[in-house]
C-alpha cells in the first residue's frame, strides 16, 4: 500500500521525521529504532500493496489441514518454492483438496506473516491441471453416497406411466423449462406442470435447489420430478455435484429423473437419480408417453381383458361339462351300488320268506282268525282250519292229532 505522495508508510514516517531540525526519523538511528512489529506491519502494507492478486502455477508440497480449519501448503517449482495459506473463509470456491504433487495453477495475493516476518501467498482459488480437482470432488462425493447405498439399483423405483402433474425443478429463464413444457405440449396436451424455481448455477444454486424440491415434497401433488438445466461449462454444471443436492433427490418420495447438460455430462445428481435423461427434453418425453401412445396402450389392455375374460369363460365352460360328466358318473355308480345292494338284500329276505317255503312244497296251518298253527298241541279233534298252499288256501278238519314224541295217537 502507498500514499498519495507515492510513499510507503515506513517511508512517509522518515520523510515526516526527516523535516523537523531536530527530530529523527524512525530507525534512522538508536533512540529512534523500530520495533519487529513495526516493522512487519510496514512491510506487509508493503509487499500487500505492491503486488494485486495473480495467476501463479507450481508443485503443491507438504499439504497440511489445520485444526482452525486452514490449509497450509508450498507451491514450488523446479528452483524455488512459496509458503501458502487457504483460509477457511477462502475454501468454498476450491471443489476438493489439492493432493502432494498436483500441478495447480492458483489465484494468490502476495502477504506476509507479521508474527514471523514471513512471506506466503494467500490462495483464493486452486484449479489443477486438466480437472483433477473437480474428478477428485466428484470421486470423494460417489465414495460417501455408494457407501451408504444411494446410487444402488435397486434402490431406485420405475416411472409411473400415466402421470397427471409433473414437478420442474430449474431456473424459470433457462433453456431447459422452455425445452420441458414444449415437449410436454407436444405430447400430451393438456398435462399438468408445477415448476418449483431455483438458480442452477453460483454459489447459491445447491441450497436453492434443495429447498426447491423440499417444497415439492411438501405440495405432494407430483407424480415424477424433473431436475435439470441445460448444458454449460464444468463450474456452471457444478452444483449438480454438490453432495447436499444428491442428498436431497435420494431423499425426494416421488421419482425423480435427473437432466443436467447434455448427453456427455455426468454429475452426481445423474446417479442418484431414479433415472437419468441426457437431456431436459428427453427427460420430458421419458416422464410423459404421447397421446397416441395412451391410446395404444388403452386398446391393448381392452384386447388382453377381451382375451382374459373369453379364457375364463372357456375355462369356467370346460369346468361345468367336467363337473356334470363327473356327477353323471358318479350318481350311475351310486344307482347301481344301491341296486346290487337292494338285490342282496331281497335275496336275503326271500330266503327267510314263509312263502320261499310254501314254494318249496310245504304248507302253512292256520286258525280260522288267521293265527299261524305250528305246533299240535294247538290243534283238537274236529276243529276247522285252513292250509296255505303256494297258490291258494284249502280248508280242513281235524280227525286226529298225534304227536311225534311217543307215537300216541290223539282225537
Amino acid at each position: 500500500m502507498r500514499y498519495r505522495d507515492g510513499n510507503t508508510p515506513f517511508e512517509s514516517s522518515r520523510r515526516q521525521y526527516a523535516t523537523g531540525p531536530t527530530t529523527a526519523a524512525p530507525g534512522a538511528s538508536r533512540v529512534t529504532a523500530v520495533s519487529i512489529s513495526e516493522l512487519n506491519n510496514a512491510t506487509k502494507a508493503l509487499v500487500e500493496g505492491s503486488f494485486g492478486r495473480f495467476w501463479v502455477r507450481g508443485e503443491v508440497s507438504d499439504f497440511k489441514p489445520h485444526r482452525n480449519g486452514h490449509w497450509y501448503f508450498c507451491l514450488r517449482d523446479s528452483a524455488a518454492q512459496m509458503a501458502c495459506v487457504v483460509w477457511n473463509s477462502d475454501q468454498r470456491a476450491i471443489p476438493a483438496l489439492p493432493d502432494d504433487g498436483m500441478q495447480v495453477v492458483a489465484l494468490a495475493q502476495m502477504t506476509l506473516f507479521p508474527a514471523r516476518g514471513s512471506l506466503q501467498l494467500r490462495i483464493t482459488r486452486i484449479e489443477a491441471a486438466g480437472d483433477g480437482l473437480w474428478r477428485k470432488a466428484m470421486q470423494l462425493t460417489v465414495k460417501r453416497l455408494t457407501a451408504e447405498g444411494l446410487l444402488a439399483d435397486e434402490r431406485k423405483r420405475p416411472m409411473p406411466r400415466f402421470p397427471r402433474c409433473i414437478a420442474v425443478v430449474t431456473s424459470t429463464s433457462g433453456a431447459a423449462l422452455k425445452d420441458i413444457t414444449s415437449v410436454a405440449r407436444r405430447r400430451r396436451p393438456g398435462i399438468r406442470i408445477i415448476i418449483s424455481a431455483a438458480a442452477v448455477q453460483g454459489e447459491s444454486a445447491p441450497l436453492e435447489i434443495c429447498a426447491a424440491i423440499a417444497r415439492v415434497v411438501r405440495w405432494g401433488g407430483a407424480d415424477v420430478v424433473i431436475v435439470g438445466r441445460g448444458g454449460g461449462s464444468r463450474e456452471d454444471l457444478w452444483a449438480f455435484n454438490d453432495e447436499r443436492v444428491a442428498r436431497a433427490v435420494a431423499s425426494c418420495p416421488v421419482p425423480v429423473i435427473s437432466a443436467v447438460g447434455h448427453e456427455i455430462d455426468i454429475t452426481v445428481c445423474d446417479l442418484v437419480a431414479d433415472l437419468r435423461a441426457a437431456t431436459p427434453s428427453a427427460a420430458a418425453e421419458t416422464a410423459i408417453p404421447a397421446l397416441d401412445d395412451l391410446m395404444a396402450a388403452i386398446r391393448a389392455r381392452r384386447s388382453r381383458l377381451r382375451s382374459a375374460v373369453s379364457e375364463r369363460m372357456r375355462a369356467a365352460s370346460l369346468d361345468i361339462r367336467t363337473a356334470a360328466k363327473n356327477m353323471r358318473a358318479a350318481s350311475i355308480r351310486a344307482t347301481e351300488r344301491r341296486r346290487a345292494h337292494v338285490a342282496t338284500t331281497a335275496g336275503r329276505l326271500n330266503a327267510l320268506s314263509p312263502l320261499a317255503t310254501l314254494e318249496r312244497g310245504y304248507a302253512v296251518a292256520r286258525s280260522v282268525s288267521g293265527e299261524t298253527l305250528s305246533s299240535v298241541e294247538q290243534f283238537e279233534g274236529g276243529m276247522a282250519f285252513e292250509l296255505m298252499l303256494r297258490d291258494g288256501f284249502i280248508a280242513a278238519s281235524v280227525d286226529r292229532v298225534r304227536l311225534n314224541t311217543d307215537g300216541t295217537d290223539g282225537q
